[in-house]
């Protein structure tokens, strides 16, 4: 039996989420502005079947899969909402069930650190950064989600929020894990609009 864990429309791919996107992606880059739809199931192999289904339905790229023994994960991206949006459906019709029976996004962890000292800005640049750097005297959000795909849909909805920066999104896993910063201000309004988001998230708890 395949369970869905993650299942995320994502209307327009802010910019630097996007930009970011592409720099981990195995397949097709996506661009600021286009829709994407991430999926994550149980077991990970069954991830190949529901590519197929997705890619041969519609027009819509593929732009990453990583398939682990427990968790299979994919992000698909196109210009037109709607091939997203079908190849969605799609897939909920070969798996017979619908978007609410997705795992519930559930925060981990979730807290902002205000005026990040030299020495920690400088470690979390060496280790871990795939996006921007953050600056000495930021300050820093970080958020953990449970499946970890709904990290994605937050970091989309804070940078939708204020003026921040990304400095790494990682959506692959048991756990999703961001960072941002910014001025204090900004990723105040940042953390609230990703914590926001995530609470009003149908699904089915796990």
């Amino acid at each position: 039996m395949i369970k869905l864990r993650t299942y995320i429309f994502i209307d327009s791919l802010q910019p630097q989420l996007a930009v970011y996107l592409g720099t981990v992606s195995q397949g097709f880059l996506p661009v600021p502005g286009d829709a994407c739809l991430w999926l994550e199931v149980e077991p990970g192999m069954a991830i190949h079947r529901l590519t197929d289904i997705s890619l041969k339905a519609t027009r819509v790229h593929l732009g990453q899969q990583v398939v682990e023994r427990a968790f299979g994960s994919m992000v698909f991206h196109h210009r037109d909402q709607s091939d997203v949006i079908e190849a969605g459906r799609a897939i909920l019709h070969r798996l017979g069930t619908t978007e609410n029976s997705r795992h519930k996004a559930r925060i981990a962890w979730s807290e902002v650190v205000r005026a990040i000292s030299p020495d920690h800005a400088v470690l979390i640049n060496r280790q871990d950064r795939k996006g921007s750097m953050i600056l000495p005297g930021q300050s820093m959000f970080i958020l953990e989600t449970e499946p970890a795909g709904y990290i994605v849909y937050a970091a989309n909805e804070a940078e939708k929020a204020a003026n921040i920066t990304l400095v790494d999104c990682r959506a692959v896993g048991a756990f999703g894990r961001l960072i941002m910063a910014g001025k204090e201000a900004d990723v105040d309004a940042a953390a609230h609009a990703a914590v926001d988001a995530l609470h009003n998230l149908s699904g089915q708890d796990h």
